[in-house]
């Protein structure tokens, strides 16, 4: 009992002098009744810990185990085998309606394009995206069996998710073997879902313009409603504003409404006797003034890439375009979170020494105020790789404006442009 008492009377001084809470109080005292009352009955000493037999163990697994959903699916019955049956008929006949979409219009209408040496619309994509990537189409059934007498697969647009230079992209692409890829209604709701899409979740879009602006038969149902035809020139200036990229490849005829699409972009591709932009067509004009003018002339590549500057960059077919617009992506760099994309994939690379050699700047430039300097002759002795992406090359040729790779600038920087 003394030892009891000198227990406590030791506990009291050390709770007073460490102002300890009764909880640690009581705790502390336990220990040192263990620690100086070894010999403590057992009935009287105080537990620590709890400690639990091998028989009241529970295991992990066990929880999950009353978690799994037992089945009682007969596999041999009549019921399941009937409808297994007619559930992979139905299966096999989406499939089939799938496949014969995906050929876009008519054979006619595809031996027409072809023949102009133009590539069909997901041949355009498939080459676009990076090799091995899914592209994830958007309603492929739009426009099935909507209107009587007239056949619009996929609605005349094919929309979708792809990768492109690691980048996640909005992708349009008309199909002008659809009815000269015009805009039925469903296909302008098609092409706002995609829009809408892309502006939630902040995605570049890239649109490979190939249209005769709207289906003239069902023009009432496309132009006057707030989210008609007009929705999308509307949808293209808010996202740029959002710094959401917007990409066009003008690769045929864009008409009327579809002029406006490649004219809102940030940055254009067109291609050379093949592209065209205008708000009527030859006829048009001839009907109009009388005046006897070509498509190209009128609104053609050079014309567009030379004179009018709407567009940016003159390629030469329909590959060179598309990797024109890889590239475009591939200069977007990696963006902020939240204003503008979130990254291309690219990875850090070390810098790279040009290609030739910086010592030859001198006899290259000179000192004679008379001669006018090769700007890109300086350009390529500058930046890392003699790699530069040069902006409107025929347009305004006393300026030569481009961009290196912003991954290599030392500067925030990442226009460059020369006089």
């Amino acid at each position: 009992m003394l030892s009891m008492y000198l227990v406590k009377y030791a506990i009291d001084v050390h709770r007073q002098s460490y102002s300890l809470t009764a909880p640690q109080y009581g705790f502390y005292a336990m220990k040192s009744c263990l620690r100086i009352s070894p010999t403590l009955p057992n009935s009287l000493r105080p537990s620590l810990t709890l400690r639990r037999s091998i028989a009241t163990h529970t295991y992990s697994h066990h929880a999950k185990q009353l978690s799994i959903l037992p089945t009682n699916v007969d596999t041999s019955s009549s019921t399941f085998r009937d409808n297994a049956s007619k559930f992979n008929a139905l299966m096999s006949q989406m499939e089939d309606l799938h496949r014969k979409i995906k050929k876009g219009g008519t054979e006619k209408a595809r031996e027409k394009h072809l023949a102009k040496g133009k590539m069909l619309v997901r041949d355009r994509i498939t080459a676009l995206v990076d090799p091995g990537t899914p592209f994830l189409e958007l309603s492929a059934l739009a426009g099935h069996e909507m209107y009587p007498g007239e056949d619009v697969p996929a609605g005349g647009i094919v929309t979708g998710l792809g990768t492109v230079m690691g980048a996640q992209c909005m992708i349009v692409g008309n199909d002008s073997t659809v009815k000269g890829g015009t805009y039925y209604p469903i296909t302008v709701k098609k092409h706002l879902r995609a829009q809408a899409i892309a502006e939630e979740n902040r995605l570049p879009c890239i649109y490979l313009v190939d249209s005769g602006g709207a289906n003239l038969p069902h023009q009432a149902d496309v132009f006057p409603d707030r989210d008609h035809f007009g929705r999308i020139f509307y949808n293209q200036a808010r996202m740029s504003a959002a710094r959401i990229p917007q990409i066009s490849v003008i690769m045929g005829p864009c008409t009327a409404g579809g002029a406006y699409v490649p004219a809102m972009s940030d940055e254009s591709i067109i291609v050379e006797n093949q592209g065209t932009i205008f708000l009527a067509g030859p006829p048009l004009v001839k009907a109009a003034t009388g005046e006897v003018v070509t498509a190209e002339e009128l609104g053609g590549g050079r014309m567009h890439s030379e004179v009018s500057g709407v567009t940016d960059y003159l390629a030469v077919d329909d590959a060179h375009a598309l990797v024109l617009a890889r590239r475009c992506i591939q200069n977007l760099g990696v963006a902020v979170r939240g204003e503008g994309i979130e990254g291309t994939g690219r990875e850090k690379r070390e810098a790279k020494e040009p290609l030739y050699d910086a010592e030859e700047l001198g006899g290259i430039v000179g000192t004679s105020l008379r001669q006018q300097i090769p700007a890109r002759e300086i350009i390529a002795r500058i930046v890392d790789g003699s790699e530069f992406s040069e902006f409107k090359k025929e347009y305004g040729e006393t300026l030569v404006t481009g961009e290196d790779d912003p991954i290599f600038l030392r500067t925030p920087v990442s226009n460059l442009t020369w006089v």
